[in-house]
């Protein structure tokens, strides 16, 4: 079944009369990647976290597959999307296959504990993510590639149809960077739904199938596939600055780049 969660003219404020959101459309569908990019303080993160019902819109709806988010419970939500913050930092000490177990209690019933089958499902996580031989190490003594790929492996445990990421590879390297949005890409044409937030255009752009485009007056500015809205006349509105693209010599998506000032050096 395709899963699709959608937003509707939506509205946020976190204090009366600042709107972070203004009129914001979007849509999260399985088999889709998308990309929510932006300029600082445009309301990527709230997007996300709005789409995902920690926080509710103040005009506007959002719909999963149609029914209204907030009619559902929270745990029927866990069981259809799940959200992966900037940072998880565990209070206390828990192996990687523990963390990974944590996101089976969506699918368990109240007071029950894990089954084989639990047990089996957080295994296949690991094996998806390539982070089986990481079963029994400590997860505060993993590096930060690591961390992220145990994180997604909890999440795609809870067995849900569309994932919201924020920001998952804003503290890793190039080589980690890759790594992740190819597995998240890998996961998209297996059917998952993925919404991804990134501060890395030229990563939306060589991996998202669509993307959202925020506007630093809190609005969608443009929305589509990658190719139609990463534009230097939209790019350059958006964060108010000239924005020159080309073309990736190797991949043939649009390359991105700021251009310098005229008196730079």
């Amino acid at each position: 079944m395709t899963r699709t969660i959608e937003a509707d003219t939506i509205a946020f404020a976190y204090e009366e009369g600042a709107d972070v959101l203004t009129g914001v459309n979007a849509t999260v569908r399985c088999g889709v990647m998308t990309g929510i990019v932006g300029p600082n303080g445009s309301g990527k993160s709230t997007l996300l976290r709005v789409l995902c019902g920690l926080l509710h819109p103040r005009s506007g709806r959002v719909t999963l597959d149609g029914t209204p988010l907030h009619a559902l419970s929270a745990r029927a939500r866990a069981r259809t999307l799940a959200f992966l913050p900037q940072a998880v930092n565990p209070a206390f000490s828990l192996t990687v296959f523990e963390v990974v177990c944590l996101g089976r209690y969506p699918r368990t019933r109240l007071l029950a504990g894990l089954g084989e089958g639990d047990f089996e499902v957080a295994r296949r996580c690991l094996r998806d993510t390539a982070t089986e031989t990481l079963a029994q190490r400590e997860f505060l003594s993993l590096s930060g590639g690591e961390r992220q790929r145990v994180l997604l492996a909890s999440i795609l445990a809870q067995q849900p149809d569309l994932l919201l990421l924020d920001e998952p590879t804003s503290v890793l390297d190039i080589h980690h960077e890759v790594e992740v949005f190819c597995l998240l890409r890998r996961l998209s044409r297996d059917g998952y739904g993925i919404a991804v937030v990134t501060h890395d255009l030229n990563l939306a752009a060589q991996y998202c199938d669509t993307v959202v485009l925020l506007s630093q007056d809190h609005g969608v500015l443009a929305a589509g596939e990658a190719v139609e809205v990463l534009t230097e006349a939209h790019l350059s509105q958006a964060y108010g600055t000239a924005i020159r693209v080309g073309v990736h010599p190797f991949t043939g998506a649009p390359l991105i780049a700021a251009q310098p000032p005229k008196d730079s050096p």
